[in-house]
């Protein structure tokens, strides 16, 4: 079973590229976050109907986070994750904690929906609260 795109093609267009690598759950996912400027080919902001070529670097901010990948293979339809990770080559620099889970921990702040805090918790926030 062939999942790859023949050589006659080398062109694909960027909202199915993502979908097909496992990037966005959907291609209409995909496609909304090209329209809102998330997506960018080679430093150029991308519409849904652009084309990704093996070797393009593309940009994607989600969750403001930014990911950075290389293009090593197009896909003709969505493959497993395995397969869908040999794609492309993730060069998103690893980031121990985000700002934003820095800051909770050092105020103390649990997260929204997490449910209350057991006496556990509780004893531990007050230490932290109050260090003797």
């Amino acid at each position: 079973m062939n999942t790859h795109i023949d050589s006659g093609s080398l062109t694909q267009r960027i909202d199915k590229w993502l979908w097909c690598t496992r990037i966005f759950k959907t291609r209409a996912n995909a496609k909304n976050a090209c329209l809102s400027g998330a997506i960018r080919i080679n430093n150029q902001v991308a519409k849904p109907s652009a084309s990704v070529h093996i070797s393009d670097e593309i940009s994607i901010r989600l969750h403001g986070q930014e990911r950075k990948l290389d293009v090593l293979l197009l896909l003709e339809k969505r493959v497993g994750a395995p397969i869908a990770s040999a794609a492309y080559l993730d060069k998103t620099p690893q980031v121990i904690a985000s700002t934003k889970q820095i800051s909770g921990a050092q105020d103390g702040e649990r997260d929204r929906g997490s449910g209350r805090p057991t006496k556990r918790d509780r004893r531990r926030i007050e230490q932290f609260r109050h260090p003797n």
